[in-house]
């Protein structure tokens, strides 16, 4: 990992600590001004190590749907959703044709169905349906995301989780102590995971050949 790497991961875990520390202390500024720093500073430690455009796309996607949830209005948490849907496509052509387990993703439609059949009774009337689409796509994310290994597994194991229990919060469920550190908890779990999958399944670029290898490598075909 070179010097720009290691600083932008530094900058982004550190981020998250305040992030997270804010939430459990009540400062809400603190939340404010480090939420919207968290994907963008993910995104660019993922270019520097040579990520897919894709998967800086889904991390910018990311970005525009924390920056939209920070608005309490409809109209924003129905973009935010929209700006998060958009980064769940960008995932899943990421992951393309690669194999998962069928039983994997029987298990993921189990748990979307019963999910959204609790929680439809109580959510708001015109969420209903945003929220049962948007819920169908992030499954589908989570469960194509183990076919990169376990990181990304796990990763899209954790954001349906995240956005699990913020549906709850909009269905006005009984929530744990402190809820948003949990959402956020777990949503940036799973993005670093995604990311560190995802680049785990990069191939690296293999070093050219120096010139006295070459020249090396000739003379013995030669000779």
């Amino acid at each position: 990992m070179n010097t720009p790497s290691r600083l932008l991961l530094g900058a982004f875990l550190l981020a998250a600590a305040t992030d997270l520390g804010s939430l459990l202390a009540g400062a809400d500024a603190g939340h404010l001004i480090a939420k919207p720093l968290l994907l963008p500073l993910l995104a660019a430690f993922a270019a520097t190590r040579g990520a897919p455009r894709l998967l800086v796309a889904a991390l910018l996607f990311g970005w525009g749907g924390d920056v939209f949830l920070l608005l309490d209005a409809d109209w924003a948490f129905l973009v935010g959703m929209g700006s998060f849907a958009l980064g769940h496509v960008c995932y899943l052509v990421l992951f393309g044709r690669r194999r998962t387990s069928p039983l994997l993703g029987g298990l993921y439609a189990l748990a979307l169905l019963g999910t959204v059949v609790a929680l439809w009774p109580d959510l708001p009337a015109d969420l209903r349906i945003p929220v049962a689409g948007y819920s169908l796509l992030l499954a589908a994310m989570a469960y194509r995301a183990s076919s990169l290994g376990v990181l990304a597994g796990v990763g899209g194991a954790l954001f349906l989780l995240s956005d699990t229990l913020i549906a709850t919060g909009i269905a006005d469920w009984p929530q744990l102590p402190a809820p948003d550190f949990w959402v956020m908890l777990t949503y940036i779990a799973a993005q670093y995971l995604l990311t560190a999958g995802a680049l785990a399944a990069t191939p690296a670029t293999a070093p050219a050949a120096t010139a006295p290898d070459a020249m090396y490598g000739e003379r013995r075909t030669t000779s």
